[in-house]
């Protein structure tokens, strides 16, 4: 591999590793905006794992705009990133498959000031190199486990 070659790799990664950044602030911060204009226009999400939807990027966006409403705070981190560049139409490196771990505390509202619902499990991105840089082409969401206060109403993942 040439130098050449093993900068704009690394520059990829760096784009990579920002755009699911930037994910995650757009869903912690309510930024709906900012979340449709990561995705392709094809782009997809799947929540069905956290008892979510699958759909498009905009309908996607609107259930997370009504259902996070729910939630004072918000905070994903998410962590062991393992990132996977492709190939599409003969040119290497225009996809990219991302796993992630994710933790998520999140604090119910009216329910002082520390988190109190606390998720964790895998995101699987899958990005594509576009005009306007990498974008998310879909995001699945695994969630493995909840913690939950009682009483909440909020069901619990087995």
């Amino acid at each position: 591999m040439t130098q050449r070659v093993e900068l704009a790799t690394v520059m990829d990664r760096l784009a990579v590793d920002s755009l699911v950044t930037d994910y995650a602030v757009a869903v912690d911060d309510g930024d709906w905006e900012a979340y449709r204009k990561l995705f392709t226009p094809d782009g997809r999400a799947d929540y069905r794992s956290a008892g979510g939807i699958e759909g498009d990027a905009v309908e996607v966006a609107a259930w997370l705009a009504e259902s996070m409403r729910a939630f004072t705070m918000r905070q994903h981190l998410i962590v062991n990133r393992r990132v996977r560049f492709g190939i599409l139409e003969r040119d290497t490196g225009d996809t990219a498959q991302v796993q992630a771990d994710y933790v998520n505390p999140m604090r119910l509202a009216g329910n002082g000031s520390a988190p109190d619902f606390v998720c964790g499990g895998r995101y699987a991105f899958e990005l594509r190199r576009t005009d306007d840089g990498w974008r998310l082409r879909e995001v699945v969401v695994r969630e493995k486990w909840r913690s939950v206060p009682q009483g909440s109403g909020v069901p619990v993942i087995d």
